[in-house]
């Protein structure tokens, strides 16, 4: 969810773009070598800016190819702040540069939150669509693919930069675990961390054809939800979340059944889908680790914070990630650098992680009391309020 900025607001100016300068070796030194711990969107970002910096780099993959099985993507300012730090900013090119999310909707159509969109625009910047396959294929372009190990799945990681996977043993000066949410990384390191924890309801995408959507919205039921993205090429991101079981599977005539009832352009979006054009996912959260460092390892992404897609910002928090750890060790050297990243990331993944579970906490109200309450009430909250809501997750660096 994007809440409103108050009119007026002040613009927010970013700071100009710092290139990472490579770390000096000094003469006949060995190059340094990074070993990435999966290939998603975060851990292809750091090699990529790694690589660039003439750093060494090797990346393991437990799938057999390269590629981002999801849907559409909103890269917000922030991220697109970090794509362009670690000098990946032609992320515009292939994606569609878009508007801010216009706000919430009830399920009969009514506004419960409108945006000002052109306040949100002038105070932090631009929205980029893209798909996630196209994201992951520009990465992949500024990685040599000698580098690139496919089908090799981390079994242990040891803090020395050890790492042995079932394609054999690596080693490395820095380790990334960039392995998601079920990270080895995070599992034989941080071995009584706290399991992720179901969020209670699970989450289905898809990319339907054009139904002449032009702008972003999400709609509210009772225990349920919507979001409608315009996407480059004419096509719509689609998500529904509702509450549910874990394990839980529901097909494409499900959800037609589901949201028949609510406003347009939804049932007709749902019109367009098959079965096997759909994902779901149940959706979980990640427990505070307290810390994300051990030994030469690093935890990046969904490994280090996994959250709910409410605020839209698990990818731009990894891109966030590989940003500051990239200029963190390029500048201080890898024990302090990782302890320098360690410092940065926890508290403020930490808060985007709480906002974003409460952020969508009201939209899976089922008691219709409440629910009542909720859609007689957001619309008279002044925009001022959650305009202070969003901000600090759009406002990096600061």
């Amino acid at each position: 969810m994007v809440a409103a900025v108050e009119k007026g607001a002040p613009a927010w100016a970013p700071d100009p773009v710092r290139s990472l300068a490579p770390e000096t070796l000094g003469p006949g030194a060995a190059a340094v070598k990074v070993v990435i711990v999966g290939g998603g969107i975060g851990g292809l970002a750091t090699a990529a800016a790694f690589h660039r910096q003439g750093w060494d780099i090797e990346v393991l993959e437990r799938a057999a190819e390269f590629t981002e099985a999801g849907a559409g993507l909103t890269i917000q300012p922030n991220g697109l702040r970090a794509l362009d730090l670690l000098g990946i900013g032609d992320v515009r090119r292939i994606g569609r540069i878009a508007d801010p999310p216009s706000g919430i909707r009830a399920e009969n159509g009514n506004w419960l939150i409108r945006n000002d969109v052109e306040a949100l625009k002038h105070r932090f910047g631009q929205w980029v669509t893209v798909h996630r396959a196209d994201l992951i294929d520009l990465l992949l372009t500024a990685i040599p693919a000698e580098t690139l190990r496919p089908g090799a799945e981390a079994r242990q990681v040891h803090p020395d930069g050890t790492v042995v996977h079932t394609a054999g043993t690596t080693s490395g000066d820095l380790v990334i675990g960039a392995d998601g949410l079920h990270s080895s990384t995070r599992r034989t390191l941080w071995p009584t961390a706290p399991q992720p924890r179901y969020a209670g309801y699970t989450t289905w995408r898809f990319l339907a054809a054009d139904r002449a959507v032009t702008a972003s919205v999400e709609t509210w039921g009772r225990g349920a939800r919507f979001g409608q993205v315009p996407m480059p090429g004419g096509r719509v991101y689609c998500y529904a979340m509702a509450n549910a079981p874990a394990g839980s599977r529901a097909g494409a005539a499900d959800l037609r059944e589901r949201f028949r009832r609510w406003h347009d352009p939804i049932p007709a979006l749902l019109e367009t889908i098959v079965d096997e054009t759909v994902l779901q996912h149940d959706t979980y959260e990640l427990p505070d680790l307290p810390r994300f460092v051990a030994g030469r390892v690093a935890l990046l992404g969904d490994a280090a914070h996994a959250m709910t897609p409410n605020l839209g910002q698990g990818a731009c928090q990894a891109l966030e990630d590989a940003a500051t750890l990239v200029e963190k060790v390029t500048a201080l050297g890898i024990g302090a650098g990782l302890a320098a990243y360690d410092r940065a990331r926890r508290a403020r993944t930490r808060m985007v992680v709480r906002r974003s579970r409460q952020a969508g906490a009201p939209a899976h109200w089922t008691n219709p009391i409440l629910a009542g309450l909720r859609d007689a009430a957001l619309p008279r909250i002044p925009g001022a309020v959650f305009g202070r809501s969003i901000t600090p997750a759009y406002t990096w660096p600061n």
